[in-house]
């Protein structure tokens, strides 16, 4: 079965799916984007997704593409189209197609609206938990508003790639006092010595990832403590464990950063429990 795209109303065949050339995400990088888990027949924590959406649309003067109410459906839509089980479902709406003026199109032009799912095997990134990931930290460079999921994303790419290069799986961002802010396409966590989860506040400089949100649930409900604060990469490097969330791993062990283990460079129970506990709390959405 071929993969099947939306593209501004129309279902396609997602090898020949196509957007004009002057679409503004294609110039300018203007527009924002969303991904929801697939994970058992179910679209992962959907409504706060689509609120997230809803206020990069907002901070950046983007029409909505569809009705708040019709967007829903059409996820599910392209979900079952693709035969998604466990995997993906990518959502990316832009200020549309005009004449490459830096300033905003006329009134009334219509913003562009992309939706793709994809398959993914969960039994694949259960065994990446079990050895954990590798964490390289790189100067943050990025625009101040990093709390709108923007498409612009190339700080990112290159960090990403930087982390590749170096055989690691992410990249943490780290601000000009020492502190870790985020990663390439994740948050950042570590677990002190006494138990104590922590993770950057997400008011300014970070994206407050929907993972992220959901794991404070998580953590609540098996009765860990939560501290939201800024920490640095020595104290990470010194941390009983670390972890990345995202909608894409849940909550990842981190092992080693900069090439420093942590702990006895193995996964850590705490962040096992979390992964583990995470689809008993996150709202599930029929797909």
């Amino acid at each position: 079965m071929p993969r099947i795209a939306y593209v501004n109303g129309r279902y396609v065949v997602h090898a020949q799916a196509s957007v004009h050339i002057e679409d503004r995400g294609y110039q300018f990088a203007d527009g924002v984007y969303e991904v929801c888990e697939v994970a058992r027949g179910h679209i992962v924590d959907m409504p706060r997704h689509l609120a997230r959406l809803k206020r990069s649309l907002k901070e950046l003067s983007i029409a909505w593409p569809v009705s708040e109410g019709v967007l829903p459906m059409l996820l599910r839509e392209v979900v079952g189209r693709n035969g998604v089980v466990n995997g993906l479902v990518y959502v990316q709406v832009t200020r549309g197609v005009a004449s490459r003026e830096f300033v905003f199109p006329a009134a009334g032009t219509r913003s562009a609206l992309v939706i793709t799912a994809r398959k993914a095997d969960p039994a694949l990134a259960a065994k990446r938990a079990e050895t954990g990931i590798k964490v390289i930290t790189v100067p943050e460079n990025r625009w101040d508003r990093v709390d709108i999921k923007s498409t612009g994303l190339l700080p990112n790419v290159l960090a990403k790639q930087k982390a590749k290069e170096a055989g690691a799986q992410e990249a943490w961002f780290v601000d000009t006092d020492g502190n870790v802010k985020e990663g390439g396409s994740s948050n950042a966590w570590i677990v002190t010595r006494d138990g104590v989860l922590v993770t950057r506040p997400a008011e300014h400089g970070i994206l407050r990832g929907i993972t992220r949100t959901t794991l404070f649930d998580v953590a609540a409900k098996l009765g860990l403590k939560i501290e939201e604060r800024g920490f640095s990469v020595a104290e990470a490097k010194a941390a009983r464990e670390a972890f990345i969330s995202s909608a894409t791993t849940i909550a990842m062990p981190v092992v080693e950063i900069d090439g420093a283990p942590i702990a006895n460079g193995h996964p850590g129970s705490m962040t096992l429990s979390l992964r583990q506990a995470f689809f008993d709390v996150a709202e599930k959405s029929p797909a």
